[in-house]
């Protein structure tokens, strides 16, 4: 059977509008990401071990941050993007974390406090499916 030029033009504009559903393997491998990640609990210990009571170490910097925030200091020399600060706090504290798994993110306050007795806040937020568990971005309060 030869089909005319027109019924094969009407034809492959039929199939490019069909929706695309994924494969089996692809809905499986999707639902098998979603059910892991990152615990609040996981990301709590992190953020605690990694800004420790003044700021991250200079081997956590390089090792334990996503390579957008690593870029974002190398254009923003006179801030520490890490901490939203010039300078180092005399104590930090985490507060509760936040687990999204639908947007894949966990976050948590974190204060720093200062010798002048004043508090800053930030956000800190960790990708639930990062491996090893790294800060993935940093909003600043202010």
């Amino acid at each position: 059977m030869m089909l005319k030029p027109y019924r094969l033009g009407a034809l492959l504009l039929t199939v490019l509008a069909l929706p695309v559903m994924p494969s089996v393997p692809a809905l499986a491998a999707t639902a098998a990401v979603a059910g892991k990640g990152h615990t609040a609990a996981q990301i709590s210990d992190f953020l605690t071990g990694f800004y420790g009571d003044h700021g991250p170490s200079a081997q956590d910097r390089e090792t334990r941050v996503s390579q957008i925030l690593k870029e974002r200091q190398q254009i923003n020399e006179e801030v520490d993007v890490l901490l939203c600060a010039h300078n180092e706090p005399r104590d930090i504290s985490i507060g509760p974390v936040t687990v999204a798994k639908g947007a894949s993110v966990g976050w948590a306050t974190v204060t720093t406090h200062w010798e002048s007795g004043i508090t800053d806040t930030f956000t800190a937020y960790v990708r639930l499916d990062s491996n090893p568990i790294r800060l993935d971005d940093v909003i600043c309060a202010g």
